[in-house]
Parts: structure tokens; C-alpha cells; sequence
């Protein structure tokens, strides 16, 4: 920032004085927030959910304030009409301060502080920095402590953010479900321990895909819950210091009003202040989902490898040349960046486990790495779902003949025949058939077990791939 060359004006605080440009909303202990902590390439700006999530919790404060006959109707209107400014995402670039930050979230409060003041300043027709008016600390913090505000407007945060990440993964598990349709007729080989097992449908393979991730949206969603329980008045360690009765109720009302969810104030506000589970259960439920869509990626992979000398059963869809050196080479790119980034949500939740350990006494100093890492997953899960759904599973076909040609030559199909001809007689032709390199089912015929049209009806594929009951005895049995 180059402050040389722009109109500044002088705020102080503990510390001392310091220039503040003049043009920003952002005032000393913002400026303070951004010298201290250039950490990381991750700002508040980046998370305009977060901000919105600071915008309503001082909106909440401000109404309860304010009904307790705290703050006059002018102070008030202007501070809620900043508020309603900030929600709306109208000054998200006022929010500059690293999301990685010592304080437990005190400059990131006070940077929501200080916008809201000045803009609230300007309403009412001052100055910036004119603080006798509209101060950041004295009316728009009041009744309240960064340890309290500042996990509140977390909680928000990430409550909007699952939301969002509802939706891109709902759309992916319809993308999955459309391909189950397509493929529902085509017959191919399952495999287990790397090793052919039985026959299914490839429709049956991509159902499966859909499946272990909708069960994942009823997890999210108990998950997402517990965030709805803050703990607003509890103000620096719980016992509610410096606020006044029925100022932790109001504002939890207020909450509810404003964002129509249905917030519950903890019933232990000192236990509440240093307890981050539910960020801790939330980030689990973003691995779980991470640790399925790593599964899924590395079947895709694995069903599309080749393509001469791989299964070759599905095609994905080509992105962009896979080799500097070997012409012709396409790489399955897109499955390769969902499992990084499940790598990195999986690492990311390690982070928030650790640091959620980490409480000392009455406050948790490290949430600001745990919501950095929540805020990252949800968004890297996003970004991921929407570019495998668009950039790949939407695009895939199937290579049907080499699907039913593996079923055909498989030793596997075997099992299919196991509840008609017996375990023995099963066992000697799958040995045989592996050490001759010969078909099952001419190795059935050939030793006249059954018959061609009793073979077909077992084999036919609407037969093997759900339970059946079929009427045929074998000639010989084992």
C-alpha cells in the first residue's frame, strides 16, 4: 500500500499514533492487523461469506443494543444501515487483514469494527476517524468481545458457506445419477482386491458414486447444525462482562431474525467461549466427503487407463495433451486435481483438529487457522465439484464392447453359475479355465453341465446383477 502518496489521517490507540489512508474505511488497528500478520496469501476480502457472517453478528448486537435502550435511534440507524452495507458485500474490499492472524481474531473484529464505524460516521455526515461520534470499539463492539463476535460471525460464515456447498454437490450426484441412467445396460466386469469378482452394470458403477456422496448431505447437514449454537454475551471468557442482562438473549433473537436460521445461545457461555468443536465436526464432515470424491477419482482413473493397455472401460473426456515428450498421451487431469484437493482438504482438517486441542484455559488463540482451513475446504470442494461434474463426468462415454468382452472372458462370471452347478463343479471349471486360458462358458458346455439356453438365462445380464431365483438343475452335479 503505498500511503506515501495518498491523503492520510492520524488515528492512535494503545500503542500510539499512526497515519491511515484517508480513502479507506479500515482504520488503526485494521492497519496494525495488516503489518503485523503478511503471512499468507489468504485475506478476509477472499471469503465475502466470512464478512457477511461479521455484518450480521454487529447487525444482531446493534438491534439488542439498541432495544435495551443503549445506543439512540441516529447512532443506531446508521451503525444497522453499515451493517446492512457490509451483508450485502457492498465494502468487502475494506477487509485486508490475513485470515492467519496472532490475537485470536482481534484484528479481523476490529477490522469489521472500524468499517462499520466509518461508514456509519459518513451517514451521519462525519468524517472518518471522527470517533467521538461513532466509535468502533465503544458503539459498534459494544456488549461485546472479539472472543465472543468474532466465532459467532465463524459460525455464520460457514453456515452460508455449506449451504453453497450443498448446492455445487448436489448437481455433481445428479451428474452421476444422469450417467447411471445412460449406462444401465451396460455389462461389464466388478472387481474387488484389484481382482475380477462378479458382473454388474456400469450404470451400477456410477449409481455407486452417487450414493456414498448423498449419504454425505444428511452428515454435512448434522454437522452444519452445531454451528447454529453460539455463544453472543458470553463476551471475553463467558461470564458476560460488561454487558448488561438479557443482552445475550436479545441478540441471539436478533440473529435469528436477520438470517431466518434458528440460533440457540449455549448454555454454558464459558465452556462455549473456548470450544471450537463444531468447526472441528464440520471440517470432519468436509474430509469425508474429501476422502469419497478421492475414491471416485481413482476408479475414474482406473476404469480409463489405457488406453490399449488399460481396462479402457470408460473414456474421459480429453482435456489437454498429457506429455511434452510422448505424442498422443492424454492424461486424466481433472480426477487428478480432485484428489489433490482432497489431499489438501484431508490436510486441512488436521490443521483444525490440531489447533481445536489446543485451547488454553478460557479461549481458543488458534480459531483463525481453523476458520482459514474451513473456509479454504468448503471452497477448494466447490471449485472441485463444479469442474469434475462440468470438465469430466458429464463428458464420459462408455466402451460397451470392451465392457461385455471382459464379462465374457472373465473366470469371475463363474460365481453367476455357482447356485445352479454347485461349489465344486464351479471350482473345477474356474481351475480349469485358468489354466487352459479357455472360456467358462464353453468349458461348460464342453463338459455338458448345462445346456446353451439354460447358460444364456443364467448369464443374460438382467440375471446377474440382482438377486434371482432361477429354475434349472444342473446334468451333472459336482
Amino acid at each position: 500500500m503505498k500511503q506515501d502518496f495518498q491523503r492520510t489521517r492520524t488515528e492512535s490507540d494503545l500503542i500510539g499514533p499512526m497515519e491511515v489512508p484517508n480513502d479507506a474505511l479500515y482504520g488503526i488497528q485494521t492497519l496494525r492487523g495488516i503489518n503485523n500478520f503478511r503471512i499468507s496469501h489468504f485475506k478476509l476480502h477472499d471469503y465475502p461469506l466470512f464478512i457477511k457472517g461479521l455484518g450480521i453478528t454487529k447487525k444482531a448486537a446493534a438491534i439488542a443494543n439498541h432495544e435495551l435502550d443503549l445506543l439512540p435511534d441516529p447512532l443506531a440507524n446508521a451503525i444497522l444501515q453499515a451493517c446492512d452495507e457490509v451483508i450485502e458485500g457492498k465494502h468487502d474490499k475494506e477487509f485486508p487483514v490475513d485470515m492467519i492472524q496472532g490475537g485470536a481474531g482481534t484484528s479481523t473484529n476490529m477490522n469489521a469494527n472500524e468499517v462499520i464505524a466509518n461508514r456509519a460516521l459518513e451517514i451521519m455526515g462525519h468524517p472518518r476517524g471522527a470517533y467521538e461520534h461513532c466509535s468502533p470499539n465503544d458503539h459498534v463492539n459494544l456488549s461485546q468481545s472479539t472472543n465472543d463476535a468474532y466465532p459467532t460471525a465463524i459460525r455464520i460464515g460457514l453456515y452460508y458457506t455449506h449451504l453453497e456447498l450443498l448446492k455445487h454437490l448436489k448437481e455433481l450426484i445428479a451428474s452421476f445419477r444422469k450417467k447411471e441412467e445412460e449406462f444401465a445396460s451396460i455389462i461389464k466386469m466388478g472387481r474387488t482386491q484389484m481382482q475380477d469378482a462378479v458382473p454388474m452394470t456400469l450404470g451400477q458403477t456410477f449409481g455407486g458414486f452417487a450414493s456414498i456422496l448423498n449419504d454425505e448431505i444428511a452428515n454435512l447437514e448434522f454437522a452444519a447444525k452445531e454451528l447454529l449454537t453460539v455463544n453472543m454475551g458470553a463476551t471475553a471468557i463467558g461470564t458476560g462482562i460488561c454487558s448488561v442482562p438479557g443482552y445475550a438473549e436479545k441478540c441471539v433473537a436478533a440473529l435469528s431474525r436477520v438470517t431466518g436460521f434458528e440460533f440457540k445461545l449455549s448454555p454454558d457461555l464459558v465452556a462455549a467461549t473456548s470450544d471450537t468443536s463444531s468447526m472441528i465436526g464440520y471440517s470432519s464432515a468436509m474430509k469425508r466427503v474429501a476422502a469419497k470424491m478421492n475414491i471416485i477419482c481413482n476408479d475414474l482413473r482406473l476404469l480409463s487407463s489405457g488406453p490399449r493397455c488399460g481396462f479402457n472401460e470408460i473414456n474421459l473426456p480429453p482435456m489437454q495433451p498429457g506429455s511434452s515428450i510422448m505424442p498422443g498421451k492424454v492424461n486424466p487431469v481433472i480426477p487428478e486435481v480432485m484428489n489433490q484437493i482432497a489431499y489438501k482438504v484431508i490436510g486441512n482438517d488436521l490443521c483444525v483438529t490440531m489447533s481445536g486441542e489446543a485451547v488454553q484455559l478460557e479461549l481458543n488463540a488458534m480459531e483463525p487457522v481453523m476458520a482459514q482451513c474451513c473456509f479454504e475446504s468448503a471452497e477448494l470442494l466447490m471449485n472441485g465439484f463444479d469442474t469434475l461434474r462440468v470438465r469430466c463426468i458429464d463428458g464420459i462415454t462408455a466402451n460397451e464392447e470392451v465392457c461385455k468382452g471382459y464379462v465374457h472372458n472373465s473366470i469371475g462370471i463363474v460365481t453367476s453359475l455357482n447356485p445352479i452347478i454347485g461349489y465344486k463343479n464351479s471350482t473345477n471349471i474356474a481351475k480349469e479355465a485358468m489354466q487352459t486360458g479357455r472360456g467358462v462358458y464353453e468349458l461348460i458346455l464342453e463338459h455338458d453341465i448345462l445346456s446353451k439356453e439354460e447358460l444364456d438365462t443364467i448369464l443374460a445380464p438382467e440375471n446377474m446383477i440382482r438377486p434371482v431365483q432361477l429354475n434349472i438343475k444342473p446334468k451333472k452335479k459336482g
